[in-house]
């Protein structure tokens, strides 16, 4: 159902999660990594879950980009997410830390040694 011209869905958000405003766990982050476990989904799952169990079929995706695929809120995905987590469809993971900023001696040791091969 999508009458709009911006193509968002007629449903409210909060319906696609059965009326759950909040997720069971807080520990989902936007940038959290979410993986379908290849379990065979129960009969009687909500379309919304449905769908989310369907993106990532076959991979991994993070919170955001799931909640974009499937023109949803981050929050309403969150508890999406979240309550397939509970029933083992689906394992999620933190996001990934930046990494360390590189050493500048080494950086300017390598590019001096750079700047002496080209002469």
């Amino acid at each position: 159902m999508t009458g709009r011209r911006s193509g968002r869905p007629l449903v409210p958000a909060y319906l696609s999660t059965g009326g759950v405003a909040r997720p069971s766990r807080n520990s989902l982050e936007r940038l959290s990594v979410l993986t379908g476990t290849g379990g065979p989904a129960p009969a009687g799952l909500p379309a919304a879950q449905h769908a989310l169990l369907g993106a990532l079929d076959g991979g991994s995706l993070t919170v955001v980009e799931s909640a974009a695929l499937l023109r949803l809120p981050v929050s309403a995905l969150r508890v999406l997410a979240a309550a397939l987590i509970d029933q083992g469809l689906v394992s999620a993971r933190p996001p990934v830390p930046p990494a360390a900023l590189p050493d500048r001696d080494l950086l300017k040791r390598v590019a001096d040694g750079l700047r002496a091969l080209k002469l």
